[in-house]
């Protein structure tokens, strides 16, 4: 497994994302409270960019922007449809002002 840094915290708004190219994938990378996630960016429904999407804060969940398909930012898993497969969740660690994810490259 490679630890790959992602980016900084300041570049991650509140409740916010961003979709930023790491170790030659698109990921989107979300602050809920101050809890940081990593997420593939592309919606596994229709290729839409997770990160242009709402984060609900509440349920730690992102939702496609183009059919509203949600998905958990902890798991991955898809919880609502059109989208039936999971999007890839990475383990996320956070050094100082640095975050970091773990990949399996």
């Amino acid at each position: 497994m490679a630890r790959v840094r992602v980016c900084s915290v300041s570049e991650v708004p509140p409740d916010g994302a961003v979709a930023l190219d790491v170790a030659g994938r698109r990921v989107c990378v979300v602050n809920v409270g101050e809890r940081y996630f990593v997420v593939d960016d592309t919606c596994t429904h229709a290729e839409a960019s997770l990160a242009e999407g709402y984060v609900h804060p509440d349920d730690c969940t992102i939702e496609c922007p183009l059919h509203n398909a949600v998905f958990s930012l902890e798991t991955g898993e898809a919880l609502e449809f059109p989208a039936e497969e999971p999007v890839r969740a990475y383990r996320v660690t956070v050094e100082g002002e640095d975050l970091f994810i773990d990949t399996d490259d």
